[in-house]
């Protein structure tokens, strides 16, 4: 599971909607098909419409891709833009994976009274036990890398997932936990490592907590059209088991 997030963990400016969430989204996908489909595709795509070079390739990252900031200037051009985008909507409709993400109200948190855990832990703890129930479900063992955050906070972030390793979380034991999962160790990784489950995380970490939003007349907009054909292409992704659906949820 390869986990991006939207928004910031701070709780000084919950009170502000453009700081009021924090979300978690979480890809899970085999290795095996990294590395026949989505990392070569991702190439390509990146070699036809933007010049990725070998030695110094292109970074998938939305925000600069949504401001068609360099090196995704091409976009610029109506009709690149409109053949990128009816590619990349074919990746990510076909390519086999699945999303589980989780939106934290932080107004709401820190109103409970029981805001004493990092936010972004919090929303880590319970990514990981749906990790852990979809890896149950398909009779499955995983691993997790996170996107970098910085020296302090990606310590922090590891003795947090060991931590949860070691004691479970509020649903989930520590021995179902070990179970399913690889390794007691989170792996820290910046997208610029060129890592293809980072990148597609990235993707779609925005439009999937904005979907969840717009479900519950939090967003305030509308969704946008490229949004919601992302989002269309997500409602098949997101990780259920036999019983229900259970990849996307505000908290």
């Amino acid at each position: 599971m390869y986990i991006d997030e939207t928004g910031d963990a701070g709780l000084n400016r919950a009170d502000d909607p453009r700081h009021r969430f924090l979300s978690l989204t979480g890809v899970i996908i085999d290795l095996a098909r990294v590395r026949s489909n989505v990392y070569p595709e991702m190439e390509s795509l990146k070699s036809r419409y933007f010049d990725s070079h070998p030695d110094d390739p292109v970074i998938f990252h939305r925000k600069d891709m949504v401001n068609r900031r360099l090196p995704f200037q091409n976009l610029r051009d109506a009709r690149v833009e409109r053949e990128f985008n009816g590619e990349l909507l074919r990746c990510l409709r076909e390519w086999e994976y699945a999303v589980v993400t989780v939106c934290l109200d932080k107004k709401n948190y820190a109103e409970s009274g029981a805001s004493d855990r990092d936010p972004y832990h919090l929303c880590m703890a319970i990514l990981l036990g749906r990790f852990e129930r979809w890896l149950r479900s398909v009779g499955a063992k995983g691993d997790v890398m996170a996107e970098t955050r910085g020296g302090r906070e990606d310590s922090r972030l590891k003795d947090e997932f060991c931590r949860i390793w070691t004691h479970g979380t509020d649903s989930t034991s520590p021995e179902r936990l070990q179970s399913s999962l690889t390794s007691r160790n989170l792996k820290i990784k910046s997208k610029l490592s060129n890592v293809a489950g980072l990148q597609l995380a990235d993707m779609i970490a925005h439009p999937s907590r904005n979907e969840i939003l717009h479900e519950n007349n939090l967003l305030g907009r509308p969704l946008g059209k490229f949004a919601e054909a992302i989002t269309d292409a997500l409602e098949t992704k997101y990780a259920r088991d036999a019983a229900t659906a259970f990849g996307k949820s505000l908290i």
